[in-house]
Order: structure tokens, then sequence, then C-alpha cells
């Protein structure tokens, strides 16, 4: 535990946040002698004693407990980062977040927009398919706002869909897939074991297939990685494509982008698909709530 960091983070928060922050009046500005709240009115927000909360940002209190943790941080209304960042600083382990985040952040929201040339999705913890953009509409030929949300999960699809034009998406090789979802999920489990969706998901897949069953009785923790597939287009024909996923920490989110190779006719037939999205849905992502008309 570093006493002395922690008193500095927590003086400097209780700083910048204001009576009306908390539902509290502002009173005279000039009864009030430090900027932000007052120690007292922290530390009523957290149900301790002003002594000992005062003894914390005086870096000679006794060891927080995680309930005390948790009650300083909804007083401070600290951001999962800095909830997150308040345990490290006591020497503890942070409580794992009750359920995964399922919607994307409006900046990468905004990113999608800006991603006219690229295919784009963005896969939540539970491996379902929380966005995209039109050209991934177009590439995989599938309005993934009018697919039942059930169909919209990745594993789901993977391990049970039996219809092979739905099954991964058209892409090939998919067995390396199967290793990665299994793995990502047993990874989500242990991150949010209060998230009843993930856990009745896992339950659903060991029961019905047993590819599913064998990969999680190993017990497997791999990496993504970059892949090369390949699918089919209905008009493009055969298309190769690269899938890099980049990762958003805050939000435990993937953001899968289907790119080919430069100067390639893979490359040449995304540009024509993008192309041929209509003007109007250009710079727009789409969400589970918002088909897109071509």
């Amino acid at each position: 535990m570093s006493s002395r960091a922690l008193a500095d983070f927590l003086r400097e928060r209780r700083a910048r946040l204001q009576p009306t922050d908390v539902g509290l009046e502002a009173g005279a500005p000039s009864r009030r002698r430090t900027p932000g709240l007052r120690r007292d009115e922290v530390a009523a927000r957290s149900r301790m004693s002003t002594e000992y909360y005062t003894q914390l940002e005086q870096a000679r209190g006794a060891h927080p407990s995680g309930e005390m943790l948790a009650a300083i941080a909804r007083a401070l209304l600290l951001t999962p980062a800095e909830h997150e960042h308040l345990y490290h600083l006591a020497g503890l382990s942070p409580p794992p977040a009750r359920e995964a985040p399922r919607v994307p952040a409006p900046s990468l929201l905004a990113l999608l927009d800006r991603l006219t040339d690229t295919a784009v999705m963005v896969v939540d913890a539970k491996q379902d398919l929380i966005a995209w953009n039109p050209l991934a509409t177009l590439l995989f030929e599938e309005d993934f706002a009018l697919t039942a949300p059930a169909h919209r999960n990745l594993a789901r699809r993977y391990f049970l869909d039996p219809d092979p034009r739905r099954y991964h998406f058209g892409l090939t090789p998919a067995n390396a897939y199967a290793r990665y979802a299994a793995s990502e999920l047993r990874r989500a489990q242990a991150r949010y074991p209060g998230d009843a969706a993930i856990t009745a998901l896992i339950d659903e897949l060991r029961r019905g297939s047993p590819h599913f069953a064998r990969l999680w009785e190993t017990s497997e923790v791999i990496n993504p990685r970059h892949m090369q597939k390949k699918l089919v287009h209905g008009t493009a024909g055969p298309i190769f494509v690269r899938c890099d996923a980049l990762v958003v920490p805050d939000d435990d989110q993937r953001v899968v982008l289907f790119t080919a190779r430069p100067r390639t006719r893979s490359a040449r037939a995304i540009r024509a698909l993008a192309a041929s999205i209509p003007a109007r849905l250009r710079g727009t992502r789409a969400l589970p709530d918002r088909p897109v008309h071509h």
C-alpha cells in the first residue's frame, strides 16, 4: 500500500468536486475555505468518521478495506478506471465488474463513422456483435440490424448454427476461431462472474456443442491473433481479408477490422463495395436498432 500516493489521489479527487455535483447546496464561496468538497462531506457520504477519512488523506490512516474503498469511490464519483486505480493504491485487487459493458462508447462510434473504406465490427466480451458500419453489411451480405439478437452472437453462430451460409459469416478457415471464442468466454466469465448472460451462453454452448464442451474442458487461454480469412461474396467472388482485432480496454470490447492487401483483386473488390454504399449511408454506423437499407 502506498499511503502517500493514496492520500494525494483522495485529496485531488475531492478538490475537483463541487457541492452541487453531489446534491449539496453550494453555499457562499466565502464560507468554503478550500476548493471542492470538505472532508466531513466526503466522510458523511462514505458513512465513515471524519477522523478516519482525514487520516487517509494525511497518509496516516489504517489500511482501508475493500468495502471502505467502494464507499469512498461512490462518494467521490470516481470513474471505473479511477475506481480500479484506488484499489491498486491501497494494495488490493479491484472487485470484478458485475456485468460486461454492452454499449459502444460514442467516441468508438465516431471512429466507425470515419472508416468508410474498411469493414468494421465491434464485439463485446460475450462475443455479441454490438455495432458495425455499412461496408460490413455489404461485405458479409447481411443486414445485422435485421438479424435476431441471439444470432448476432459470434460464438453461438459458430458452434450452434447449422446453416453453412451463416457459419462464422462464411469466413474460412474457421477452426482457429473456435479456440479463440472458448478462450474469450473463459476470460469473460472470470472477469464478470455475476454476468448472468455470459454464464447462460456458456451453459447453452456446453449443452448444444460437443466441440465447445471439449474446448471448455481444456481450460486453454490464448491471445487474439491477426488472421487471414477468405469469404466468397455473392457478386464480388472470392475475397481474402486480414482480420485485425483492436482492444478497447475501458469497455472490454474488440474492434475487428477487415482489410485486404493493397493492389490485389480483393482490395479492388472491397473498394467497389464501398463505392456502392448509398451516399446517405456513407460515414454512418449501424447499431442493432438501426437497419441499413440499400
